[in-house]
């Protein structure tokens, strides 16, 4: 995905803003260890401060099954905190004050992080107590070093040994309630213009789902989720998430969508379903919390957004116990001869990660829990959980689960009491095939896929003719630079100028083409294209060019501009 960069200009002043709010908590950010020095001696046990800038449920390690484990093998557990508010805010905060928590998961503002001289270099904690990390990353090492040759934060999800594809949609699509392809006997919908003509064909015949009045289409683009609108025209182009930029595939040049034909062909569509009453007029300016309890509610018909993006809304219906109340993901592109692209190829984002900070004692303890915990067993133990009680080796070595055991480990409560919430993301670990070549992920194993679902998918499985959801979408095309957004953009150069203005650009202007009166959409579009070419187009464009062309050569090295 592309999650904006700070600026640091921007930090400074919110840096500036919080700088006393940032004294008041400072007692709150230090490292405990049940109020004694924070791992003294080796021996003794201590809790790391473990801050991750995305939600989640605040929890201690050690009070989950695998945390506990995992504290028993190395004597260390961790308090975890997940962003409450702003993450901009809470960066600036930690600036203000120069106190940071132990470890930080920035989800965006590594770069500041490490320009702030919040993290340490890991190089040689690594080398003497990272041997399997080391191992793991072996051929990405290079991806996320420092041009100061050092390391500084641990990306997640290494691919080793064998890609394994999706069995359902986790990333981007065009969702549809299941309900609305039913009442239609399961109609094939391919093009921008099908897709919104059956959403708003059940919305005329249904005004209403479950005494609440019926949302035709909706998403979200508040604060930093904007992309999760704006990205939407790339993908119907044909494209995957590459960020602000598409590839051309033939002489691999790099190229804006924001105010490309692509992007006002969208908007427009989404103009004209406003004009007629069919947008939720929420979809601007809703929080993220709000935004899930819409989806959530059974009475949405259709948006895009990211799988990842809406997990507990997903979780929610499925509680639910209503099938047809669930979405479908379809592959939805402008027009029939265009060839969708919605499945990631194989990719590696270096610039992305979770770093110790200057405040963390003993931060070696840290580098010999992060490498206790990607060792094979612990990441089966993190993503299987226990063989016997959670999944099953069949004779060949394939590992699988029974349908009690799928029913077992289904509920998010047994995820969060187990650790495979706390553990599964924002950790160092690995993606790919453990070296017995069985998927790490359990939901990308076929054995386990196909079993997990219930006979209310399965009957809009069988009603297209496949077996697992993804099946209807095209697998990726080789992108060996993916994800281009991944780039590490020097704060302060031409590219992150441009980043900055054109996010506030498309946050100001998308709105306001989209809610406008249709007979003032040209107008407005053309405001919008004309501030958007005021701004440093070309340099941005050449920067991924470049980063592209480096990457095919083999230099995937963070750099400046």
């Amino acid at each position: 995905m592309k999650v904006k960069k700070l600026s640091l200009l921007f930090m400074l002043m919110v840096a500036l803003m919080w700088f006393f709010v940032a004294c008041g908590d400072a007692d709150e950010e230090t490292t405990t260890d049940n109020g004694e020095d924070s791992g003294e001696t080796s021996d003794e046990n201590v809790t790391y401060h473990y801050f991750i800038g995305g939600s989640g449920r605040d929890v201690h390690t050690n009070e989950t099954v695998i945390g506990e484990i995992f504290e028993e093998q190395t004597g260390v557990n961790f308090q975890v905190e997940y962003l409450v508010g702003d993450l901009n805010e809470r960066i600036g905060v930690m600036l203000a004050g120069g106190t940071y928590p132990d470890v930080v998961v920035g989800a965006g503002t590594e770069d500041m992080l490490v320009d702030a001289g919040a993290f340490i270099p890991l190089n040689d904690l690594l080398e003497e107590h990272g041997p399997n990390i080391l191992e793991m990353y072996g051929e990405y090492l290079d991806r996320f070093t420092y041009p100061d040759g050092n390391i500084y934060y641990i990306p997640f999800g290494a691919e080793i040994n064998e890609y394994q594809p999706m069995a359902n949609i986790d990333q981007g699509a065009f969702w549809i309630q299941r309900g609305v392809l039913k009442e239609y006997d399961y109609p094939e919908v391919k093009t921008l213009d099908e897709y919104f003509d059956l959403i708003t064909r059940y919305a005329d015949e249904n005004p209403e789902i479950d005494g609440m009045t019926t949302v035709p289409f909706t998403g979200i683009g508040h604060d930093t989720n904007f992309f999760r609108i704006s990205n939407a025209p790339n993908h119907l182009a044909g494209y995957p998430n590459d960020g602000g930029i598409m590839i051309d595939m033939e002489t691999h040049e790099a190229s804006v969508y924001a105010d490309s034909e692509h992007a006002k062909r969208y908007l427009e569509k989404l103009n004209e379903l406003n004009a007629e009453g069919y947008l939720d007029q929420e979809m601007f300016v809703m929080n993220n919390d709000d935004y899930l309890a819409k989806l959530s509610s059974g009475r949405v018909l259709g948006f895009f957004d990211y799988g990842w993006a809406f997990g507990d809304a997903r979780n929610a219906l499925q509680e639910a116990n209503d099938p047809d109340k669930e979405f479908m993901a379809l592959p939805i592109v402008f027009d029939e001869d265009i060839k969708d692209q919605y499945i990631d190829p194989p990719a590696f984002v270096q610039n992305r990660g979770t770093g110790i900070t200057v405040n963390a004692e003993n931060p070696e303890r840290i580098i010999q829990y992060w490498d206790n915990m990607v060792k094979e067993e612990n990441q089966r133990l993190i993503m299987w959980g226990i063989e016997g009680e959670h999944y099953e080796v069949n004779d060949e070595g394939r590992y699988y689960r029974t349908e009690e055991q799928i029913e077992l480990v289904r509920p998010q409560s047994f995820q969060e009491e187990f650790g495979m919430t706390t553990f599964s993301w924002d950790w160092p670990r690995i993606n790919g095939t453990f070296s017995d070549g069985n998927s790490i992920e359990p939901r990308r194993q076929p054995e386990v896929a196909t079993l997990e679902y219930r006979e209310g998918d399965r009957e809009y499985l069988d009603a297209y003719g496949i077996d697992t959801f993804s099946e209807i979408f095209s697998l990726p095309d080789d992108r060996p630079w993916y994800p281009a957004w991944s780039a590490n953009i020097a704060p302060g150069s031409d590219a992150d100028i441009f980043e900055e203005n054109s996010d506030q650009l498309l946050k100001r202007h998308y709105p306001r083409i989209v809610l406008a009166d249709p007979s003032s959409f040209e107008a407005e579009w053309d405001t919008f294209v004309e501030a958007y070419r005021s701004l440093n187009v070309d340099a941005y464009e050449e920067f991924f060019t470049r980063t592209v062309e480096e990457r095919l050569n083999g230099n995937w090295q963070f750099g400046e501009e």
